[in-house]
């Protein structure tokens, strides 16, 4: 295959660490390059279930290299704790299979902390922040109040630009939120016992690729989050505070000239959304217990119980777009095997009449959908492995997906382990 990314389509939760861990096999290096912590990708294979929140998801596959760019929030701290997480379950990380882009922001100790006061601060206006630090990271790193991941090499510049920094930020910490402040020796343990470890990690990653992209070594991205969460172009302000487009991807990377040949978008057989903001498509009562229950819809970060509702046409048409995808991946068809009748969200409803154009960020708090329902094929479907044994019923859903969204739709995903899939050929589609 050639260099791919792998992006959500929709708010996030869609599957993408699924995705990458099956065709993982297919590439040298797979590339994380934005984000940070804050989210999950769940991954199910002959291994057992890791859920992994900074690691790319090949690190799970043998004799794949594995890169932390420049884009992503380097959290030193939950980065050990994962690599610890893995080790334990006997996956191997060393220097080989991980590399940290020297060119990395670090997520200092006190951006959890602003993330937390923040949220209190805003009240029942909160964004629904999973208290990371992400949206303080970025501010920090947009306002060139971060640290390198490179700077751990030079240790006596590393303490006075911390000193620096560490004056700055404790002004807002104690004259902004009344809060404790840091000090020095605090940063110095954490130097100790989070980055230090991670120093055998570091290198130019963007140096790196070049010489893997020069070799003809096809490198896999895989993104955080989903399209309506980008910063620029989601729910603003209800997004992430990174850029989740396929776009991105080289520049977060570390190798902003790479091309990139193909994008796999993940969509959900229906609607997940965690934290606040819009979410047109919202099912309430039993009827979103049931498929909650159905999906074990709960955050892989935070554990909370994800919003659900149906397949909404109109935000994956635009998250197909957003993206620039050239093939779907989706996901847990098989969750919706006990239902009926299917609700599919086809049209919204705002004050300026029916609408299958995804509306401006202010017009999504009064929209509503416009619901239609399709049969549903009720029987186990999660043995199913090639497109033609599957139900009537169920194809019919997959390709009145497919022609919304005009997407050609190449993956059916029907349970959580990895050979848990139907690869569509072109004469299927």
């Amino acid at each position: 295959m050639k260099n791919c990314v792998i992006v959500g389509i929709n708010w996030g939760d869609e599957g993408k660490g699924r995705m990458v861990d099956l065709l993982t096999d297919h590439f040298g290096v797979v590339v994380r390059y934005q984000g940070g912590g804050n989210a999950g990708h769940t991954v199910i294979n002959e291994k057992g279930k890791f859920a992994l929140h900074l690691l790319p998801s090949g690190i799970l596959r043998e004799g794949v290299t594995n890169v932390l760019g420049n884009g992503v929030a380097l959290d030193p701290e939950n980065l050990c704790a994962e690599v610890r997480d893995v080790r334990s379950k006997g996956v191997e990380v060393s220097p080989d299979d991980l590399k940290i882009s020297e060119r990395a922001s670090l997520l200092l100790p006190w951006h959890r902390d602003l993330d937390g006061l923040e949220e209190a601060r805003l009240a029942d206006k909160q964004y629904g922040s999973t208290k990371q630090g992400i949206a303080p990271f970025y501010s920090d790193k947009y306002q060139k109040k971060t640290v390198l991941a490179g700077e751990l090499f030079y240790p006596d510049e590393l303490r006075e630009h911390l000193r620096e920094l560490l004056e700055w930020k404790n002004l807002t910490l104690e004259r902004v939120y009344g809060a404790k402040p840091y000090t020095m020796e605090m940063l110095d343990k954490w130097l100790a016992d989070f980055c230090e470890p991670m120093k055998p990690y570091i290198c130019d990653t963007g140096e790196y690729l070049r010489r893997a992209q020069a070799e003809g070594k096809s490198i896999l991205f895989e993104a955080q989050l989903g399209a309506l969460r980008d910063l620029d172009f989601g729910i603003y302000p209800y997004t992430t505070s990174s850029n989740t487009l396929a776009a991105y991807a080289p520049i977060g990377a570390g190798l902003p000239s790479l091309k990139i040949d193909e994008v796999l978008g993940v969509v959900k057989a229906y609607s997940t959304c965690v934290g606040e903001g819009p979410f047109v498509c919202e099912m309430s009562g039993e009827e979103a217990d049931k498929l909650r229950e159905a999906g074990f819809e709960y955050g892989a970060k935070t554990g909370r119980a994800r919003r659900v509702g149906p397949v909404d046409l109109v935000a994956t048409r635009r998250g197909v777009e957003l993206q620039g995808a050239t093939a779907i991946a989706l996901t847990k068809l098989d969750v919706l095997s006990y239902m009926d009748k299917i609700p599919v969200c086809v049209r919204y409803r705002t004050a300026k009449g029916e609408t299958d154009v995804f509306p401006f960020p202010t017009e999504l708090d009064s929209a509503t959908p416009v619901i239609e329902y399709m049969e549903g094929w009720k029987c186990d479907i999660s043995g199913v492995r090639r497109w033609e044994d599957l139900p009537a019923a169920a194809r019919e859903y997959v390709t009145r997906i497919e022609s919304a969204i005009g997407c050609p739709i190449t993956y059916v995903s029907v349970g959580a382990e990895r050979d848990s899939i139907i690869l569509r050929s072109a004469g299927e589609r």
